[in-house]
Formats: structure tokens, sequence, C-alpha cells
């Protein structure tokens, strides 16, 4: 009988610490795939919509002439804040605008160190509305995303932003894209 028990406590032992291990593997599995999906880009932003007018992301992603305003975004992790349902008026500078910045500007505001400023940046370049090249005229500034005023004057009948010239302007399904030829850098916060 001693024996039985034995051999039954050894089973159950097994048997325990067999299933255990089974549930702590299953946990770890559970625990990677959650890790995963946390760190992959969430929001309104990485949905695809193929159907619907491109939001103010869509038409920057695919613009050729928007690739270093693309990966501030991206470097930012604001692409979300360019989907939202608005109307937003976004000014998108181009590369070549980018471009003109003093030597490796762009290099350092792409460091993830960085990552506050050049979202700061970046909202500065944002004002909520649609407002369209006509509209625009009427205002002496804007008030942008990062809480900051943009100065708009009128030159030779057009508006100027912040000094920038509008080069094009396209709609987008949550408001306006107006293609710029400068970077716009918001004044010192006081």
């Amino acid at each position: 009988m001693k024996t039985t028990i034995n051999i039954f406590l050894s089973v159950l032992i097994f048997t325990c610490l067999f299933n255990c291990k089974n549930e702590k593997g299953t946990q770890t599995e559970e625990s990677v795939v959650a890790n995963q999906q946390t760190t992959e880009k969430q929001g309104q932003a990485f949905i695809n919509d193929d159907e619907a007018t491109p939001n103010c992301l869509q038409i920057a992603i695919g613009s050729p002439d928007h690739k270093t305003l693309v990966a501030a975004v991206q470097a930012a992790q604001v692409e979300n804040a360019l989907v939202n349902v608005g109307p937003l008026t976004v000014f998108a500078p181009t590369d070549e605008a980018f471009a003109a910045l003093p030597e490796g500007t762009v290099e350092n505001l792409l460091k993830p160190e960085n990552k506050g400023v050049l979202a700061d940046i970046l909202k500065y370049h944002v004002t909520p509305g649609n407002l369209n090249a006509d509209f625009l005229k009427r205002f002496k500034k804007l008030g942008q995303a990062n809480n900051q005023d943009l100065i708009v004057e009128v030159v030779d009948g057009k508006p100027v932003i912040g000094g920038a010239n509008i080069i094009a302007s396209v709609k987008a399904g949550n408001g306006i894209v107006h293609v710029i030829d400068k970077v716009l850098l918001p004044p010192a916060k006081e």
C-alpha cells in the first residue's frame, strides 16, 4: 500500500509539474504576443482605406516632394494628429525647403532625443479648420496646433504664411494641404 501511495504521489507531482510548466509556457507566449501588439503602430494613421479621399498624412506620403516631412512626422510619432477628423489646414514644406535649413539641422531634429522639439515644429505647421488660400488672406495670424501664432501677410494678392509661399494646395479628406517653400520654425517660447 505504501508503494502504491508513493507511485500515486510521484505521478501527481509529475503531472502537476508538467501542467504548471505548460501553463507557464502559454503565459510566456501570450505575453510575447501582447508585447508585439503594443509595439506595433496603432491609431487612425495606420488604417488602410483605399476608397476614401486621402487625408493630410496620406497626401504627404504619396507626394514625391515630401519625403523629409514624412520622415519627420514618423520620427516625432505625430502621424495620428494628421489624420484626425479635422478639418485641418496643413502647411507642408517640400524636401527643398528642408534642404535649405542650415546643414545638419534635419539630421539633428530626427534624433530620438529631439522628438519633442520636432513634434513642436511639426505642430506649428497645422491649423484647425479648412482654410483655402483666399480665406487665409483674411487673417493676420493663425493659432497653430502647438499653441503659438503664425503670422499671415498678403503679398501681391497672395497669402504668405510665416514667410513661406504657397506653391500648391491639395484638398484632403480631413482638410487641406498647402505645399509651401519654407520650413516654419516657431518663435522661442518665453
